[in-house]
């Protein structure tokens, strides 16, 4: 075995503990092709990954959440791996999100839309989404519903999401913060933190606790 062989063997082993079976042997070959340095972070509360260009000597770097599921982490990595493709032919010469991004993502993607690759509601999401992708997967409720019901949750500390809970509801958000869920404004429901009074959107899609008052 060279020692390119050896590299993509290495690859292939990390990142099947993050995505899909069908997606290892592919991207681990990209890793090596498109001079990928990946690097698994810890939970971002604004992003679930980002690209950064090569820069100070270093090579083409991407970074993915470490807590998300692995048909989240799948289409983040392909979502990031497009921007790389994108700025190797464009450099910062076109919009971030614009339609040579769109082109890029989706010729990357369309080769796992396949019922032998994911689950019926999975494929049926990505679809759509597919159609016309949005700057984050965050943005399209239909695809990020179908994600989360992946998501493995704590037996300990169950969350739930802020859609599910009565207006009026008092909530715990980012383990400490208290907000009570107010009207839905568009797509984002107004709630108001208890200890300041201050006004916050938060998607529908936000993963809260309840908060037990005490009697």
């Amino acid at each position: 075995m060279n020692p390119q062989q050896q590299q993509i063997q290495r690859n292939s082993e990390i990142l099947r503990k993050y995505i899909p079976h069908f997606a290892v042997d592919i991207i681990a070959i990209w890793i090596i092709e498109l001079d990928i340095k990946l690097r698994i972070t810890k939970e971002r509360s604004t992003k679930l990954g980002d690209y950064m260009p090569p820069h100070n000597g270093l090579n083409h770097t991407i970074t993915i959440n470490h807590n998300l599921n692995e048909y989240s982490f799948f289409v983040t990595l392909i979502h990031e791996i497009a921007h790389l493709k994108t700025f190797n032919q464009y450099r910062n010469s076109v919009s971030p999100h614009g339609a040579e991004w769109k082109f890029s993502f989706k010729l990357l993607m369309n080769p796992f839309l396949t019922t032998e690759n994911l689950p019926l509601d999975v494929l049926y999401a990505l679809r759509k989404y597919m159609s016309n992708p949005a700057a984050s997967s965050c943005s399209d409720l239909t695809l990020m519903r179908t994600l989360k019901l992946y998501d493995q949750q704590s037996e300990t500390n169950p969350c739930i999401l802020l859609e599910h809970l009565p207006q009026g509801t008092h909530f715990l958000y980012d383990g400490s913060r208290i907000f009570e869920k107010g009207d839905k404004l568009r797509k984002r429901f107004r709630c108001r933190e208890i200890s300041s009074g201050n006004i916050y959107l938060f998607s529908p899609l936000a993963e809260v606790e309840i908060f037990e008052k005490n009697s």
